[in-house]
């Protein structure tokens, strides 16, 4: 019983993260600094979806979800 509770609290780390990252530094900047620049003509602000679509036109990734958008900016806000 107690070799369970010690196995417990000194589990074994990870060598990776289990979802490795969609992004790296100078992605997540990119995004950042597109994110706080005028949204394209005929919009009043950027949407999640509207961030995702132009990152992958201007290549930066090769596809995004809004969803890692939203998380990306999440973390600096």
């Amino acid at each position: 019983m107690l070799e369970g509770f010690e196995r417990a609290l000194a589990r074994k780390q990870r060598a990776s993260p289990p979802v490795p990252k969609l992004l790296d530094g100078e992605q997540e900047a990119q995004v950042i600094a597109l994110r706080t620049g005028s949204p394209p003509e005929g919009y009043a602000n950027w949407s999640l979806r509207l961030l995702a679509r132009r990152v992958v036109e201007l290549a930066i990734v090769e596809s995004i979800s809004h969803e890692t958008v939203r998380r990306t900016l999440k973390k600096t806000g």
